[in-house]
């Protein structure tokens, strides 16, 4: 409960803060920089609310962009604008606000990633620019419909002071968010962005408090703190200046107390825009620099740890073959100590390996390109094991010497016995997959294949096909008397005696239960016939089942196919014909298409 209420009562606090800050920049904005009914010289309100929006989840905008409308509303009409003119430009900025913090978390959901920081400039630059555009058509439509203001001179004057409004505060409230106190008293900073901002703050005043236009002359402060404190050092000192310039030409100091209103606003939009064009640059490049240096260091320390710790051998190799450097994990890998190592040890390699592996390295050094080999090297104790060397071409570090390979490594033995299993076990499948486990025949899947490639040989080349159906008579009485285990004997004599009186070149395959088939190509006309009448007549050789001795019979349909056809045709006649030798009697054949041949074992 007490964790719940802490929650709360900090998420009612961050609204409220937010109210305030909104309130107050706008009171502000509006009061110090223009008269009532005009568009302010330079909008705070909605870099704060976008920096805020894109530090918060997405699901919570609503309440947030809620908060901000209603705290923006009075700050206008108090600073004199009427309500219905509040509502509508409150409206414009917060339809701008919107546009910039979907696009950015659109397209970069973690700002705070420093290899994104490069992009999201230019994509909230975009942002920024196409968003200030579009909220500015409708609020100088808003402001020339309700106050008779000039267009042109009331678009450019919101389209400026918005546009450097949302590029300063919006990264301003970012960095804000994220360090918070850390940005004046973190280690190595302590006070010294308030020293710098101080800085800009005293210049600005100075160049302010005479009439003579050295505005300039603040730019140095401002870019010595965008050089000693990155982008918040640019949006405080940016800050700053807008808030001194404005505030002193209202009060009828500096070199534009001369100017008309319009002019002056202008002209502190312009000095506003150089301080960000001269040093928002400058931030984005030291912070690419230092996130590039960031990355050399971590890749320097990772190399190191790597080559000293690695299980992997790390070996240098010039163009001849000879190594110039092997790492120490050489020793556990191949029992070699690394100086062992060193120089030209083909002898090592595998002899079915080495001229395959010289062609390799030679291939490296001309193309340039990382290749990956797998071979054989020799273990200290005399065993061959297998590794995987990974080689890339790099120049050599003395200057003017040819380029030479940095080779990494891999002790893959275990991998290659499992690739090998594996493999082995593919095949098995495969074979279990085409093949009847329990007599070793062809399976139905097997027995399709070659039907199909039969049929198309038959249309191609006119090659006669014979298919011949048998089952074994009263099959399922041999189980229910004698048991499963004796079935299985008489299935498995069954097959061998099917496939004794067949060529080698004929197909025989088990479906199922005790229905098995024989496909017969190339044959002549009576072949099929004859086949059938041996295997009638094996049949009544008795099978062997423990104690006992079993009598067997079949009865078979044969199909013939001398003209193209399709599988289905073919064996739906070899199952009728099936069927009709049962119906004849059993322990016979008969041939789809004739009269029945009444040919049994008796005949």
């Amino acid at each position: 409960m007490s964790h719940r209420f802490m929650f709360a009562r900090t998420y009612l606090a961050d609204l409220a803060l937010l109210a305030m800050l909104v309130a107050t920049t706008a009171w502000l904005s509006l009061t110090l920089a223009r008269g009532p009914g005009e568009l302010a010289a330079i909008w705070v309100g909605n870099g704060i609310i976008a920096g805020w929006l894109l530090s918060r989840r997405t699901a919570s905008w609503p309440v947030y962009v809620a908060v901000a409308f209603a705290a923006e509303l009075p700050a206008r009409m108090l600073a004199g604008d009427e309500a219905p003119y509040a509502v509508a430009i409150a409206i414009c900025n917060l339809v701008e606000v919107l546009v910039v913090a979907g696009v950015v978390r659109n397209r970069i959901p973690n700002i705070r990633d420093p290899k994104d920081w490069v992009n999201l400039g230019g994509i909230a630059t975009g942002a920024t620019l196409a968003a200030c555009a579009l909220a500015g058509l409708v609020a100088t439509a808003v402001a020339h419909y309700m106050h008779g203001q000039d267009v042109v001179r009331a678009f450019v004057g919101w389209y400026a002071a918005h546009v450097v409004g949302m590029v300063i505060v919006a990264t301003t409230t970012l960095v804000a968010q994220h360090e918070r106190m850390g940005l004046f008293v973190a280690p190595g900073r302590r006070w010294s962005l308030a020293a710098n901002v101080a800085l800009v703050v005293a210049v600005g005043v100075a160049v302010f408090a005479t009439r003579y236009p050295v505005q300039f002359l603040a730019y140095p402060a401002l870019l010595l703190a965008a050089v000693r404190h990155r982008f918040v050092g640019v949006a405080l000192g940016v800050i700053a200046l807008a808030m001194v310039a404005a505030t002193a030409t209202t009060l009828g100091y500096g070199p534009l107390q001369d100017l008309a209103a319009e002019g002056r606003i202008a002209l502190i939009q312009i000095y506003l825009a150089g301080g960000c064009l001269m040093t928002l640059p400058v931030c984005l490049s030291m912070a690419e620099r230092d996130r590039l240096a960031s990355r050399l260091g971590d890749s320097e320390r990772r190399y190191r740890m790597l080559a000293d710790h690695s299980h992997d051998v790390i070996a240098r190799i010039r163009a001849d073959g000879v190594r110039l450097y092997v790492s120490p994990s050489a020793t556990e890998m191949l029992g070699w100590s690394n100086a062992q190592l060193l120089g030209s040890r083909w002898e090592l390699l595998h002899p079915d390996d080495r001229e395959p592996q010289r062609q390799a390295m030679a291939d490296a050094f001309a193309s340039g390109e990382p290749r990956t080999d797998i071979y054989r090297i020799r273990h200290f104790d005399g065993h061959y094991i297998w590794i995987e060397a990974v080689s890339r071409c790099i120049p050599s570090p003395v200057g003017g010497s040819p380029d030479e390979l940095v080779i990494t490594i891999r002790n893959i033995n275990r991998r290659m016995a499992a690739e090998h299993a594996l493999a082995e076990s593919r095949r098995e499948l495969e074979r279990q997959s085409r093949v009847d486990t329990l007599t070793d025949l062809a399976n139905r899947r097997q027995f399709e294949e070659r039907l199909a490639l039969a049929l198309k040989r038959l249309r191609r080349n006119s090659t006669p096909v014979a298919l011949m159906y048998l089952d074994i008579d009263h099959f399922k009485q041999i189980n229910d008397r004698n048991g499963h285990a004796a079935g299985d004997v008489v299935l498995r004599a069954f097959a061998r005696r099917l496939c004794d009186n067949v060529r080698d070149t004929d197909l025989v395959a088990r479906l199922g239960g005790d229905e098995f088939v024989i496909l017969l190509e190339d044959a002549a006309a009576d072949t099929a016939e004859a086949v059938a009448r041996k295997l009638v007549d094996c049949m009544g050789q008795p099978i062997d089942v423990g104690a006992t001795s079993l009598t067997i019979g079949t009865s078979i349909g044969i199909a013939h196919a001398r003209q193209p056809t399709d599988a289905a045709t073919l064996m739906a006649e070899a199952d009728a014909a099936l069927y009709a030798a049962k119906a004849a009697g059993r322990n016979r054949y008969e041939v789809a298409g004739s009269r029945p041949t009444g040919t049994s074992s008796s005949a």
